[in-house]
């Protein structure tokens, strides 16, 4: 399947340690295209694993995560606005 999962983590006492760990497990299965955001394909099995392992980071009461599934990539169309930076594309 093919998500894009979005971060938001609040910036505080702590906030920067959980900030890191987020950003490098979340590098882990995804490719990050923009601050807080990654993308890609991923398997079930993968994703359950990414959760389990952003549930030990991030905080409920401060901390949020939202990830939107689709079958496959070419259900969601791309469009950039200002700098066109596709960091996905696999061809120079």
């Amino acid at each position: 399947m093919y998500v894009i999962l979005v971060y938001d983590i609040k910036s505080d006492k702590g906030g920067q340690k959980v900030l890191a760990t987020t950003f490098k497990t979340c590098k882990k299965y995804l490719t990050h295209i923009q601050n807080s955001v990654f993308e890609g394909e991923i398997s079930e099995a993968q994703l359950l694993k990414l959760k389990m392992e952003l549930n030990s980071v991030i905080r409920d009461d401060k901390d949020s995560l939202i990830v939107f599934k689709c079958r496959n990539e070419k259900w969601i169309p791309k469009e950039f606005w200002g700098i066109e930076d596709d960091k996905t594309s696999n061809f120079l």
